[in-house]
């Protein structure tokens, strides 16, 4: 009999982009995902597209399954030799009852890894604005549980003692009780005038955060309506909440931002805004449509072969990949390319070629298809010119290279078209307008997602556009948006580095720490 493995793995507080990375190791390569509430749904695209996925989700008073069930699944897909993650918000062994499940595991003899997590009573906070310790103020803390009732005498938490125990106090599942703990605190000598904070779904895009101190916190945040799962936290630290709040220190922290691209495209960006603190928002405006003419691509390959072409234009990533797909497909490969010069019409395409052991004669300073026709005016007249693209793609580039003498064959090889069956939560968000910064990196995102909301581009009205480049900014307006960002250069770190710059220079005015 097979042995299986399990792997208690922290998810981090929220934010998908905070999981370790030997606890994303084990996601993709489980046979089964056992997974909490908290633990960020996007997590569960990094496991293997046959795992089992089983929702083990508690809250107050709706318990999916119980803890016994929970241990009991575990034991039976570990005994039955399966690698199985049970994925948990936060760290396992901090109030998440991961001690309980390796202890059962230990019993029944089924191997176990711990993976730890980052703990939202540190991580969140962090994320929140609120430092746990500070070496003016704070050089301790402690993290409790808000679970019991403060008010019963035989509850295992001391308030009254711990009130004057610690500098930084921070309360997990403590929301519904924030008047009596506070009350309790008081009670046992902690000043009614000490800073207190609430911070709700931590390092998420709801994530929200009230300040005031023992003696407010509880009004303060019943008024904001603030729900769980909730961090409440005690101490001078929290008066460093203003000045360190996320959308304080970083232009683009907490801003919901939305990404047309390709899901196979979106990871270079979402990365790159996750870094930057952002959330972002994947709602692929176009799939790629594959439309290869089996005939044509082998008359191509056969033509280059022969050293037909002078060049070859490649006007896009999309278009490397597809093309070389469709060479090889008709019998050839890279080494097709050998007689024809390569000209790529920016970063992005240039990499793509590198990633195929291909390398690009000529990139123009400006990523835009009237750049390219430009710069390769003076190398094609008389020559002829093989264009690799997408089905109606802009006239700009081979109307200029024919306007220079070239012989130009347009290979089409995939249609942008829009998704069939778009993320509906993603799609009601953004027909919502719950989103803070709209990103296009090409003129069919922007004509996709219009067709995707039927036409209506209003709900994108108080957002900040971005777009890569000047053509994508002119079809964007052409559909009635106000374009903020127009990057330079046109690359996803330049439209990141655009977006930033802006958000940067409307910020309000930091306030100091006193």
């Amino acid at each position: 009999m097979t042995l299986g493995h399990v792997w208690l793995v922290g998810a981090g507080p929220g934010d998908p982009g905070f999981i370790t990375v030997n606890g994303l190791a084990a996601l993709r390569r489980a046979d089964v995902v056992i997974y909490d509430r908290l633990a960020s749904r996007d997590l569960l695209d990094e496991t293997p597209t046959e795992a089992i996925r089983i929702d083990a989700g508690k809250s107050a008073g709706d318990h999916t399954l119980t803890q016994d069930e929970i241990n009991a699944l575990l034991v039976e897909y570990g005994l039955a030799g399966r690698r199985v993650v049970r994925l948990k918000g936060g760290d396992p062994y901090v109030f998440g009852r991961g001690g309980e499940e390796a202890l059962a595991l230990a019993e029944a003899g089924v191997p176990c890894t711990v993976i730890p997590g980052v703990t939202s009573a540190i991580g969140g906070l962090a994320a929140g604005g609120i430092p746990v310790t500070h070496r003016a103020v704070a050089t301790s803390f402690t993290v409790v549980t808000g679970h019991e009732d403060p008010t019963k005498p035989h509850e295992g938490v001391d308030w009254a003692r711990l009130a004057g125990a610690t500098d930084t106090i921070v309360v997990l599942m403590g929301t519904a009780r924030l008047d009596s703990i506070a009350h309790a605190l008081i009670e046992g000598g902690r000043p009614a005038t000490t800073p207190a904070a609430v911070v709700q779904e931590a390092s998420t895009p709801r994530q929200r955060a009230v300040t005031g101190t023992l003696a407010t916190i509880g009004e303060l945040a019943r008024t904001a309506q603030i729900g769980t799962p909730a961090l409440f936290a005690v101490g001078d630290v929290v008066a460093f909440q203003r000045s360190l709040a996320p959308a304080t220190l970083a232009p683009l922290a907490g801003k919901r931002v939305l990404i047309t691209r390709t899901r196979a495209q979106a990871s270079t960006l979402a990365e790159a805004l996750r870094l930057e603190g952002a959330h972002p928002l994947l709602l692929p405006a176009i799939e790629l449509d594959r439309r290869v003419d089996a005939a044509a691509a082998a008359r191509a390959a056969a033509a280059l072969g022969g050293g037909a072409y002078a060049w070859t234009v490649f006007t896009s990533a999309n278009a490397v990949e597809a093309f070389l797909d469709a060479l090889f497909a008709a019998g050839g490969d890279a080494r097709s390319l050998g007689r024809t010069r390569i000209a790529a019409i920016g970063a992005a395409t240039e990499r793509a070629l590198h990633m195929r052991g291909l390398r690009a004669d000529l990139v123009p300073s400006e990523a835009i298809g009237e750049a390219l026709g430009t710069a390769l005016a003076v190398h094609v007249s008389g020559s002829r010119v093989l264009l690799p693209r997408a089905e109606g793609a802009r006239d700009a580039l081979p109307s200029a290279l024919r306007a220079a003498g070239a012989d130009v064959e347009e290979l089409t090889l995939y249609l942008a078209a829009p998704p069939a069956d778009p993320p509906a939560e993603v799609l009601a968000a953004v027909q919502g307008g719950q989103f803070d910064v709209a990103m296009f990196t090409s003129s069919s995102t922007v004509t996709n997602l219009a067709a995707m909301l039927g036409g209506d581009l209003s709900t994108l009205g108080n957002a900040v556009i971005a777009c890569i480049g000047p053509i994508v900014a002119g079809t964007a307006r052409e559909h009635g948006l106000r374009v903020d960002v127009v990057a330079e250069p046109h690359t996803i770190e330049g439209l990141v580095e655009a977006t930033r710059a802006f958000l940067h220079a409307r910020r309000p005015a930091r306030t100091e720490v006193r």
